[in-house]
Formats: C-alpha cells, sequence, structure tokens
C-alpha cells in the first residue's frame, strides 16, 4: 500500500472501515501513527517521527456514516526500519489479520503467525501477542469456554432427542453447578459394540488444553477388521480415582441398559491404580491387561534401550512357556536393572502365554488413535471438543458401512487372508487321525496335537487368536467340514455389518438447539458453571530438553575455600564455621 493510495475526498463506508484502512497503511509502509483527534465525527493524525510533515485528517459526511479525507499534507521524510514491531500491529489487528487461516487450521501456531505477518508486512511481532492473538481469535470463532460449560445440557438432550436409546449425562458439583462429570456413549456404539465387536474395552485418558483443562476418558474396542471403534467417551475435570469409578459405573449401566447380560470383556490400559480399581468393582468377572504400547515406551524411557524394548515384545508375543523363559532371561543378561524394574507389572498382565483370557491377538489399547481425532481441537471449548468427536463417529460409521456392503466373502478381508495363507501351508502337511475330533499334524520341522472339539491345537495360535492355525486347517480338511465353521464369529463380515448397522444421526445446529433449550441467567438449576481447577494465564512455559543433554555428564560443584564438592565458595560454611569456633 503506498501514499498514493489515499487521496483527498476520498470515502470509506464508516469510521470502523477508515480507521482499519490508516493503521493497514502505517502497518505496510512501517511509519508510526500519532493520533491528535479521533470520534464518531473526526479523524486527525500524523507521522510519530519528529520533524515528518505527513499529517491526514478526515472527518463524517452529514446524514451519513460515510467517511471522507478533507485533507492529506507532506510526504513521508522518516526513515522506515522493517526490523521493528509497530504499535498499531495491536493484538485485535492480528485476529482480523489471522482469523481465516485460523478457520482453516486450528493448529495455526504462533510461530507461524510471525512468519506470516514478517512476510507480509516486514514486522516483527513479539510470541506472547501472536500467542494472546490466536487465544482470541478461537474464541471468536467457537466461542468462550464460559459458553461451552453453559451450553452442554442443551446439547446432551439434543443428542438424546436424536439418538434415542442413546446416554448423554452432565454432573455438577456444589450449589454453583461446576462442571465435574460428562458422559456420552450413542446407541448405536452401543448395540455396534454387543453385537458385532470383539470383547475388548481399550481405557485411556486424554489431557485438554483448553482454558479450564479437564481430561477426556475414553471406552474403545475392535472391529472385525482391528479397527477403532469407539463405544464411550468422557470429559472430567479431574483425573482421579473418583472420575474412573463413575466413568465405569455409566459404562456398565449403559450396557446393562441394552444387554440382559453383560459378557466377560477383556479390558486394556496403562494399568494405573484408578482404573484397575474401577474395572475390578464395576466388572468382577473381566479380566485386566496392561496395554503393551505403554509398557514399551515406559521401558524404553526409563533405560534408553531399544534391544530391550525388543525383547519385552517377543517375551509378550511367546506362545510356550519356555521361549517365555528365554526372552525373559535374555532382557537379564541385557540389564538385570530392566528385569528387576519388570517384576511391577506381573507377567499374567502382559504376556500372552500367561494372559488368562484371549485378547486375540491384541496387545496395546487403540485410545491413542482416538485421541488423534481431536489433537488439533485440544485447546478449543468443551462444546467443540465433543461436536468433533460426534461428526467423526458419524463419518466413520457411514464410511465402514458402505465399505463393507460391498464385500463378498464369508470372513473380513484381514481374516479371509489371513485363513487362505494358512490354507496354502496346510496343504504341505501330513496329518494323522486319532479319534473324532483329535489329529496329529505332522510337517517338515514339527508335529503339532489338534483337537477341532476344543478348538485348540499345541502351537497355541488357535486358542490365543480366536482363528485356525494352519495346523488345524489341514485337520479340518481332512475330515471334510468347513474352516469358517470354526472360525471366532467376531471376525466375520455379518459381524462387521451389525457393528456399523446403527446410525449415529446430528443434532440441529447451535442456534436451533440454544432457542429450543433457552438458558437464561434465572435458570439456575440447568445452567453448569466451569470448574474452579483452570489454566494459569499466559502462554504454557514447555521444558526445552536438547538431545545432546540426554548424554551429557553433570558438572559437578567444586569450592575452592574447603576444596569440597557440592557448592560454590560464595556459600561454603567452612568461614562461618572457623569464625564461630574463634569467638
Amino acid at each position: 500500500m503506498e501514499d498514493q493510495n489515499f487521496f483527498v475526498g476520498q470515502e470509506f463506508r464508516d469510521v470502523k472501515a477508515f480507521r482499519s484502512a490508516i493503521k493497514e497503511a502505517a502497518i505496510a509502509q512501517h511509519f508510526e501513527l500519532r493520533i491528535i483527534k479521533s470520534d464518531l465525527v473526526r479523524y486527525i493524525a500524523k507521522c510519530a517521527s519528529e520533524g515528518c510533515p505527513w499529517r491526514i485528517r478526515a472527518v463524517k459526511l452529514p446524514n451519513a456514516p460515510t467517511f471522507a479525507i478533507r485533507s492529506l499534507e507532506g510526504a513521508h521524510s522518516c526513515g522506515k526500519n522493517a526490523q521493528n514491531g509497530h504499535h498499531q500491529a495491536s493484538v485485535d489487528w492480528i485476529v482480523n489479520f489471522i482469523e481465516e487461516r485460523l478457520r482453516q487450521d486450528i493448529n495455526y501456531k504462533p510461530k507461524d503467525i510471525l512468519h506470516d505477518i514478517y512476510e507480509r508486512y516486514g514486522i516483527t511481532i513479539p510470541y506472547k501477542q501472536a500467542w494472546r492473538a490466536k487465544e482470541r481469535g478461537l474464541q471468536a470463532i467457537y466461542g468462550s469456554s464460559e459458553e461451552g460449560y453453559c451450553l452442554l445440557p442443551a446439547y446432551c438432550e439434543q443428542l438424546r432427542k436424536a439418538n434415542p436409546g442413546s446416554v448423554a449425562d452432565v454432573c455438577t458439583a456444589g450449589a454453583d453447578n461446576r462442571f465435574q462429570q460428562l458422559f456420552i456413549s450413542f446407541n448405536a456404539s452401543l448395540c455396534g459394540f454387543l453385537n458385532g465387536c470383539l470383547p475388548i474395552i481399550g481405557l485411556g485418558g486424554f489431557l485438554l488444553k483448553s482454558k479450564y483443562l479437564g481430561t477426556l476418558l475414553s471406552a474403545t474396542s475392535f472391529d472385525a477388521e482391528g479397527g477403532l471403534f469407539p463405544l464411550a467417551f468422557g470429559v472430567v475435570d479431574v483425573e482421579n480415582d473418583e472420575s474412573w469409578m463413575w466413568f465405569l459405573s455409566r459404562l456398565q449401566k449403559a450396557l446393562e441398559m441394552n444387554s440382559s447380560q453383560i459378557p466377560e470383556f477383556v479390558f486394556i490400559s496403562d494399568g494405573q491404580k484408578a482404573i484397575t480399581d474401577a474395572v475390578k468393582r464395576k466388572f468382577p468377572k473381566s479380566s485386566h491387561a496392561i496395554c503393551m504400547r505403554y509398557l514399551s515406551e515406559s521401558i524404553a524411557k526409563e533405560f534408553k534401550n531399544s534391544r530391550l524394548v525388543n525383547l519385552l515384545w517377543k517375551a509378550a508375543y511367546a506362545t510356550t512357556t519356555t521361549g517365555f523363559k528365554e526372552k525373559m532371561a535374555e532382557i537379564e543378561e541385557v540389564s538385570s536393572d530392566a528385569a528387576k524394574w519388570l517384576q511391577q507389572y506381573p507377567p499374567s498382565c502382559w504376556a500372552l502365554m500367561h494372559f488368562e483370557s484371549t485378547r486375540y491377538g491384541h496387545f496395546s489399547s487403540n485410545t491413542e488413535e482416538f485421541n488423534q481425532w481431536i489433537l488439533e481441537a485440544r485447546e478449543l471449548p468443551i462444546i467443540q471438543v465433543i461436536q468433533r468427536i460426534h461428526s467423526k463417529i458419524m463419518e466413520e460409521f457411514e464410511a465402514r458401512r458402505a465399505k463393507s456392503n460391498a464385500w463378498f466373502s464369508f470372513l473380513a478381508p484381514s481374516t479371509e487372508r489371513r485363513v487362505l495363507e494358512a490354507m496354502d501351508s496346510a496343504s504341505k502337511y501330513q496329518v494323522l487321525r486319532s479319534d473324532e475330533v483329535e489329529f496329529e499334524v505332522l510337517s517338515a520341522e514339527r508335529s503339532d496335537i489338534v483337537n477341532i472339539g476344543t478348538h485348540s491345537c499345541s502351537c497355541r495360535d488357535w486358542q490365543l487368536y480366536g482363528i485356525p492355525c494352519s495346523h488345524a486347517i489341514a485337520a479340518i480338511i481332512s475330515c471334510g467340514k468347513d474352516v469358517y465353521a470354526f472360525t471366532q464369529k467376531y471376525f466375520t463380515a455379518e459381524s462387521y455389518r451389525a457393528t456399523y448397522a446403527g446410525e449415529v444421526r446430528p443434532i440441529p445446529n447451535k442456534i436451533a438447539w440454544k432457542k429450543e433449550g433457552e438458558l437464561t441467567i434465572n435458570d439456575d438449576a440447568r445452567i453448569v458453571r466451569p470448574p474452579k481447577f483452570r489454566r494459569p494465564p499466559g502462554r504454557p512455559e514447555k521444558k526445552r530438553l536438547c538431545v545432546e543433554d540426554m548424554n551429557r555428564e553433570k558438572h559437578t560443584v567444586h569450592c575452592s575455600r574447603c576444596n569440597q564438592t557440592g557448592h560454590y565458595k560464595t556459600t561454603c560454611k567452612a568461614e562461618a564455621v572457623k569464625s564461630i569456633e574463634q569467638f
């Protein structure tokens, strides 16, 4: 924008448009404004640089909001420094600059804002100012955090109305109705889980970064293809024993509403005591396993040895007692401290060989994948986080339902491929029949005993994964039976379709349901206020640690007075002790 873009007689639709234009020009041309007079009827300003003759005057036209330039004097004689900041580049101006980009990308970082402003205008602004502008911009687009909590009851009401049979509850605490807990589970998710998913539930927590923080709790499962299936989710003000007990209590009641008898489940989590205790109390007949992803990341962080991680996974996958012991012995050889550290996690909680129930080949929960759905939205108000999850579940259900309608195989595609590969291997085996159900299967390397009555093989793959191994398939084919009849129902295409048979329906837009469930200041019984816990003001501090620093030896402090380590001369107490003794 150059000087000649302003001229005497130039008109602007109102005073706001004129102020915006003059500010934009000052920033683009790198000169500071000194405002002499600015109100609703006149505007007078000059260049702030000493001795620069540039001056502008504009007034409001009679009987119209239009503003017009009446005089424009001089040309800039001041020097312009593109490296400096600009007083006119206020937070509000930055918000206007980034608003469109922020709508498209919530994860628009302050450092990118700094870069884009410098590229466009050639000025630098403080990082904190860019951070504040992003905060204010998000609030302008998505609403305030306070409004998000206030709208939760109306949102849950609309969700239940659009999706009959769904559970959507908000719990508050105290006389002032402070937010405490939120639980949501769609009827389509509950029915899909009970009718088609594997009986596995992954539990996890994910910290939110909005003004009032909070933790997103989730319960997920696996479909026939091993994909993430969202069962239930919620938000709590603080993640602790009480919140997990409440969450699993609500999950238990939701499942009981849709099933006469709750089956035994396998829960997978990071093993924290709050989750373990809640599972034992609310699902006493179910098993609980430690997530192997969490366990491997923990041992890697503790000992920084990739070989230990490798051996740990091999021990977890071992299907025989001998194989498990061999891998544990190798871990002991690599690091006795690691072996001792691992003792806090009993093998019955993570090793396939020692786990009492069947995990169907799943060693880790998929809550991390669920968290990715809202990774970019974790800084937004709580209502926006819930809406993102709602929209994502709708999209996934519709896409997977359409995908499965094109399948023609009896089993889900990934299981079908696995069975066909096993059939190919089975054709090379020799089968010896012992009786109606028991067989000995001979291969080039080994001999295995298969019992098609108990669905078991001495290699243990059939029992552990729920899918006939190549030895079992050889035995089944030899007696003329159908291999597919011996595969667990969870892996069939029919089960996959049943998982996504229900529809997750949208709710009306915010304006419609806000009017319908109008929340007024006097409606204290329905207003949900934010929790008392909130993020400290200002930009969150980050502790940065260089990779080089991790392996660097710590500097030993040495005292030049007493020749001891652990303190400096200025803090040495030897001289003080000497003075006291002399006294």
